[in-house]
This record gives C-alpha cells, sequence and structure tokens, in this order.
C-alpha cells in the first residue's frame, strides 16, 4: 500500500480537489507519509483522509496539508516560517523541502520526539524543533514571513501576531469544534487583512505542554 501507484493515486485525487501547484504536488508525491503513522494504519497511509497518531491529534488529511502550503506559496516569500503543532511531523517534512528556514512548535514531548526521528531520517537540515507552548510562538527567531497553525485556536494568541514580519501572512483554522473556517491573515501598514479559504475540521489548539 506504498507503491508508487498508491502515491500517484493520492497526487490525482488531489488533481481532482482542486490542488494546482506543481511543486506541492512533486513534493507530497516523493514524501513517504507511511512512515508518520502507526504500521497497523499503514493501508490508509495514502488515502486522503485525516489519521489518528495518539494523544487525541491527527496527521492531517493530504489535501489540507496541500491547499495550505500551496496558498503560503503562492502568496509571497517563504524563507523563514513558523509551525504551530508539529504533531507526527508529515507537514514539516513537506514545508522543508518547499521553504527556507523552519521552526516548529509542539506541545506533546512524545509526538515531537517521534516527529524530530523522521525528519533527520529524512534528512531535513533546515528544521528546527521545539517542545513548547504554541500559543506562544517561538519569539527568539521571529519575525516570521510565515506562520502555519495545524491545530485551530478559537481566537489567534496576540503573541503570534507579534511574530509577523511587516508584510507576514498565518495561515489558521479558527473556530470552535464543528465551526472551524481556514482563515488567511496578511499584515498591512494598516493592520491585518483576514481572508476565509474554507471550512475545516483541525483538533483544537489546547495551552501549556505536556
Amino acid at each position: 500500500m506504498t507503491s508508487q501507484r498508491t502515491r500517484e493515486r493520492l497526487i490525482n485525487r488531489l488533481r481532482d480537489s482542486g490542488i494546482s501547484n506543481n511543486k506541492v504536488l512533486e513534493v507530497m508525491l516523493n514524501t513517504p507519509r507511511h512512515i508518520f503513522i502507526d504500521e497497523a494504519l499503514g493501508s490508509h497511509a495514502y488515502d486522503d483522509t485525516a489519521l489518528p497518531i495518539g494523544f487525541g491529534q491527527t496527521i492531517s488529511q493530504p489535501y489540507i496539508v496541500a491547499r495550505m502550503t500551496e496558498i503560503l506559496l503562492e502568496t509571497g516569500p517563504c524563507e523563514k516560517v513558523l509551525e504551530i503543532g508539529t504533531g507526527s511531523g508529515y507537514q514539516t517534512a513537506v514545508l522543508a523541502q518547499l521553504v527556507g528556514q523552519l521552526f516548529s512548535v509542539e506541545r506533546i514531548s512524545a509526538l515531537l520526539t517521534k516527529a524530530r526521528k523522521r525528519i533527520r531520517e529524512l534528512n531535513f537540515y533546515n528544521v528546527r524543533m521545539k517542545h513548547f507552548d504554541g500559543h506562544m510562538g517561538w519569539k527568539e527567531n521571529g519575525p516570521y514571513d510565515v506562520i502555519i497553525v495545524t491545530a485551530a485556536p478559537e481566537e489567534i494568541p496576540k503573541e503570534l501576531f507579534a511574530q509577523l514580519n511587516d508584510s507576514g501572512r498565518m495561515i489558521a483554522p479558527i473556530g470552535p469544534n464543528g465551526q472551524q473556517q481556514l482563515n488567511l491573515i496578511r499584515r498591512t501598514e494598516q493592520g491585518y487583512e483576514c481572508q476565509v479559504i474554507e471550512e475545516v475540521s483541525f483538533v483544537p489548539l489546547l495551552p501549556g505542554n505536556r
């Protein structure tokens, strides 16, 4: 179930769903999603669906990973990127092949340990990771061109807004469970502009770390 044909079938589904950025599609084709999930779920590795990874968390649906990545690449520079919610490390791995420097924060230490191992195995040397509360971002390495949030706050923490550079963008699911929308937020001279992309379903962005 990890064959080239199976991966190509997923890419065709992504194209049919509206993903058109060829760089994103090529990276998604070549990124081994099966190493980011438990072996018991291996037969579903290249289905276009979210899967459980333990601790009440999920590996995102490939369409959502592709959509968020495509939007960021097509709206401005991505030299310095902050990811809130490393999770399995799958979105991290996709981003690492398309951006300059990637900083990723995860609140659950057991997930971060596994993600670090996978990123090392794939030889991505432009990624730094931290066990930390995602609400606080990673101020020391800011400001960022892009912040990508992979769990849903009911509203964006002020600390994250403050870590965008003068023309930075943030993409994030916002809202309570069952009422979430994916938003693209741009920093401007006048403040911030927010564009709703589509309805989505993410796990909540929780405070603290463990």
